[in-house]
């Protein structure tokens, strides 16, 4: 079977444990190893013929595959990561870093002098580059897929970004935990990822979040990301329904309350 070729994990209709709460997680959908989120015809790639099943929890409602659980960093670059990766998300090299680094650099600019940032998941160094050009004391880019930064960051930081990085981890806890072991005290973590529409049970794999081509294996509900920053003591607050911020304890000379929303 295809599937076998991929060295992806063999499919149970067994319930599976949530890898946020352990709740029981059921088959809930499949779509092609191919799904894109540009699902328009001018950008759809032909189907593989592999399918990708999906699993959602019936208590935080997290939708995810455990298809890749068993991959390797050089699989994921050989088959997700790899030169076509591009094509299906045209913005991740330098358009969607560098307005990051802008709307970083706006917010936070009366702090840059002191500041030290860590990009996690940051691939390219795009990001902190700007950053470092833009007046932060210190902005330094860590992400296990690039080797140049693939080594463990030094020290806590004030403020740690990680955009649209969180959807493709195959260990949720485990990324999320190795992200809040980074942040000083007082500090924060900004960072991005889709949670589900309200809409979600209509729309359900139709969603164009829902692609593993890019690499989407891991979908989020707000409930589901309040119990995972939980489970290291941060609260989460929604900022929308794509940025967020988690934190245990703010900086106060960043003036920010702590939001009503935060769980």
């Amino acid at each position: 079977m295809l599937s076998a070729q991929f060295g992806l994990r063999p499919i149970s209709t067994i319930p599976a444990p949530c890898k946020i709460c352990d709740g029981s997680a059921d088959l809930y959908g499949v779509v092609d190893i191919n799904r894109p989120c540009q699902t328009s015809h001018a950008h759809r790639a032909p189907l593989a013929g592999v399918p990708i099943y999906y699993r959602r929890c019936t208590a935080c409602g997290f939708l995810f595959t455990d298809a890749f659980d068993d991959w390797s960093i050089d699989q994921f670059k050989t088959h997700i990561y790899n030169d076509g990766y591009e094509a299906v998300d045209p913005d991740y090299r330098v358009k969607r870093p560098t307005d990051n680094a802008a709307a970083v650099a706006r917010f936070w600019a009366p702090h840059k002098a002191t500041m030290r940032v860590l990009d996690f998941g940051g691939g390219n160094d795009v990001f902190c580059t700007s950053l470092r050009a833009s007046g932060f004391a210190e902005a330094v880019t860590h992400d296990p897929m690039v080797p140049e930064h693939a080594a463990g960051p030094d020290g806590k930081f004030d403020l740690v970004t990680c955009f649209e990085t969180l959807e493709h981890v195959p260990d949720p806890l485990a990324t999320i935990g190795a992200i809040a072991a980074c942040v000083a005290e007082p500090g924060a973590v900004f960072y991005s990822t889709l949670t589900q529409p309200d809409d979600f049970e209509s729309q359900g794999m139709s969603w164009w979040y829902v692609a593993p081509r890019n690499g989407h294996i891991s979908i989020y509900t707000k409930q589901a990301l309040a119990l995972a920053w939980h489970r290291f003591g941060f609260k989460t607050a929604p900022l929308n329904s794509g940025t967020h911020l988690a934190f245990r304890t703010l900086p106060p000379e960043w003036g920010l309350a702590e939001a009503p929303t935060a769980a």
